[in-house]
């Protein structure tokens, strides 16, 4: 298994934390975790629990997204295979907003001005005012009114913007870059429990990947125009990642050991980032991007420069 990490606020996802309330369901992830897929069966008989206690635990497990059930051939009709969705889990408070450097550089991208893309239906694009081109047909990807999208989407595939690199225009040198965009996972309709790898490259490196816990669409998201059905994805979650001589981070938290050397900035005039999901992702549930005029933060995909 690869390393799934989910991380969680507590204020947004107490969901999460009721589901771990309870000794017998964090055995029960953990034994996931450690030793793979098992049927509730096999649960049952590997931690003296009764079948009925292993099957209605296991159930919360579902609901909060931290487990994953498949149906698979048994010698006696189907059984039903459980696996634990994450590797590991981390509980941190988001931060309200970056900590702001005198000496940053910093650009905003709008996110329909991407410089190349490769994206497969479900798919689409929509200003604050209105949807652009045709939904699931990706080749509206290449549509000129893309640069006013507010929202994109698609299920697989990637999008990759080309910010300037102002650091090396200017002559200076570098100690962290950071990267901010608002992301959810999309499926059809909404959904809190549908993970999706979230995967982030600059200049060709993969600087690390982040499990999106669902598409919401709870609550309309405070910039999210009152024409856009409320059925539709609403809001994402606001991630930063940031990369330094000592590794790659995403909300403070270590994510990657890619290091900021690693991103070969010195060698290149502009700065490709490249946002998707890949096709062998572990958890394939698409992307959504929220910009200005949608989601809960009014904001461009921001690329800063911290100087040293």
């Amino acid at each position: 298994m690869t390393n799934q990490i989910l991380v969680v606020d507590p204020l947004e996802r107490p969901d999460i934390l009721r589901s771990l309330a309870s000794e017998v369901r964090v055995r029960i992830l953990e034994h996931l975790t450690r030793n793979g897929p098992r049927n509730v069966n096999q649960v049952s008989e590997d931690l003296d629990l009764p079948q009925s206690t292993v099957s209605s635990n296991m159930q919360i497990l579902v609901d909060a997204g931290l487990v994953q059930t498949r149906s698979e051939k048994g010698r006696k009709g189907s059984q039903k295979i459980c696996n634990s969705t994450f590797t590991e889990m981390l509980i941190a408070f988001k931060e309200s907003k970056p900590v702001q450097h005198a000496n940053a550089i910093e650009v905003a991208m709008p996110i329909g001005l991407y410089t190349r893309c490769e994206v497969s239906a479900p798919c689409g694009l929509c200003s604050p005012d209105a949807i652009i081109g045709l939904l699931d047909v990706p080749d509206t990807f290449l549509d000129p009114d893309r640069m006013r999208a507010g929202l994109l989407w698609f299920n697989h595939g990637f999008v990759e913007y080309q910010f300037p690199n102002n650091a090396k225009l200017a002559g200076s040198s570098i100690r962290s870059l950071e990267l901010t965009v608002e992301l959810s996972s999309e499926v059809p309709g909404t959904s809190k429990d549908w993970p999706s790898d979230i995967t982030v490259a600059i200049n060709g490196h993969e600087i690390g990947t982040w499990t999106s816990p669902g598409d919401y669409g709870d609550k309309r998201g405070k910039f999210t125009p009152d024409w856009w059905k409320l059925a539709g994805s609403q809001y994402g979650d606001l991630k930063r990642w940031e990369v330094t001589d000592s590794g790659t981070f995403l909300d403070g938290v270590r994510l990657s050991d890619c290091r900021l050397g690693d991103l070969e900035l010195n060698d290149h005039r502009s700065i490709r980032v490249r946002i998707g999901v890949k096709e062998d992702a572990r958890h394939p549930g698409g992307i959504n991007i929220f910009g200005r005029g949608f989601g809960n933060h009014d904001q461009d995909i921001a690329l800063r420069l911290i100087r040293a």
